[in-house]
């Protein structure tokens, strides 16, 4: 496994850990703030959002820290675990109070899922994290030891190719200084001389002959290597737009997520304000009734959120089951 592979499971356990953590506050928060509003005074009532939101926030600070520790290599102590488990625990307790107080053994199971599966995702999630930093240490201690041996192959081979070039420079020299001795023994003879002349000759042949392979074999090393640098800018090309998809994609994938977390803290909002103490114009009527039918409201209390008739608002409620089923029934075809 390479850095990008490590990298990109450490992106997936990221998205994956904060969607957990995103769903179990969003269902801490529906289901805690019904049981908060039945313990606090009625003119307090509006107050009840705040413990989960609270206790929410606690759980954010913890997983982010413990990202950012994890990816250090550093450990923050006794203290973040013991508020990691302190959340955890009072998550779960909020969520199942209201269930235990009813003796409703099978509601104190289906609430105890999120909290339960928050608990473990973060022991989890940082367990990965550690794992994934102490990967990509010895990832990069390899990758440096392996830089290191080749750049001493590299010095080791520049170092026999300059001795080498040194023998063969002495080689060449005493070969000269051979070819003058005996040159000057021939010139004392006129075949002498002819053979001489005869050598040069053929000489000059090879030494054309040797140029002209050396330009060609220049010639089809500069190929070559426009060749290369052509497929390095092909493969460069190909990589950016890659990179431009992906980033195209995460970008459509973040504000479809944050356009369903606006209209969910919206609608909560709306279901949050209480009974209405006038009777509100019909378009904020309608999204104050179109919350409670998604929150499954009665909707006599719907009535009393907006301030209009139950009779109004029944019939809104039937066009938002309408308009629910057209869908449904289109995907079963």
């Amino acid at each position: 496994m390479n850095g990008v592979q490590i990298r990109s499971a450490e992106r997936a356990l990221s998205v994956g850990t904060w969607l957990i953590v995103s769903g179990a506050m969003l269902y801490s928060v529906l289901t805690v703030t019904p049981l908060m509003r039945a313990h606090t005074p009625e003119d307090w009532r509006w107050t009840a959002p705040i413990l989960p939101l609270v206790v929410d926030a606690a759980v954010v600070i913890v997983v982010r820290l413990d990202s950012v520790l994890a990816r250090l290599g550093g450990h923050g102590g006794r203290w973040p675990i013991a508020l990691r488990w302190m959340t955890g625990v009072m998550t779960l307790a909020l969520n199942v109070a209201d269930s235990a107080l009813r003796k409703d053994l099978v509601g104190v199971a289906v609430h105890a899922v999120a909290p339960l599966l928050l608990i473990v995702t973060a022991e989890t999630g940082l367990a990965y994290r550690r794992a994934i930093t102490d990967a990509l240490t010895a990832l990069q201690e390899r990758e440096r030891t392996e830089r290191a041996e080749r750049e001493q192959a590299a010095a080791e081979r520049a170092a026999a190719a300059v001795q080498r070039a040194r023998e063969e420079r002495e080689f060449e020299a005493r070969m000269l200084r051979e070819q003058r001795e005996h040159e000057a023994s021939l010139a004392r003879e006129q075949a002498d001389r002819d053979e001489r002349v005869r050598r040069e000759e053929r000489e000059r042949a090879e030494a054309a002959e040797r140029a002209e392979r050396e330009a060609r074999e220049r010639h089809e090393r500069e190929r070559e290597q426009q060749r290369i640098e052509r497929e390095r800018r092909e493969l460069e090309t190909a990589a950016r737009a890659e990179r431009e998809l992906r980033d195209r994609e995460e970008r459509a994938r973040r504000e479809q997520r944050e356009r369903a977390e606006r209209a969910e803290r919206e609608r909560a909002a709306l279901l949050a304000a209480g009974p209405a103490p006038v009777k509100q114009s019909e378009e904020q009527a309608r999204l104050t009734v179109a919350a409670a039918f998604h929150a499954s409201v009665p909707v006599r209390q719907a009535a009393e959120l907006c301030g209009w008739s139950v009779g109004w608002v029944s019939t809104r409620y039937q066009e938002l089951r309408d308009t629910t089923a057209r869908p449904l029934e289109g995907a079963a075809q």
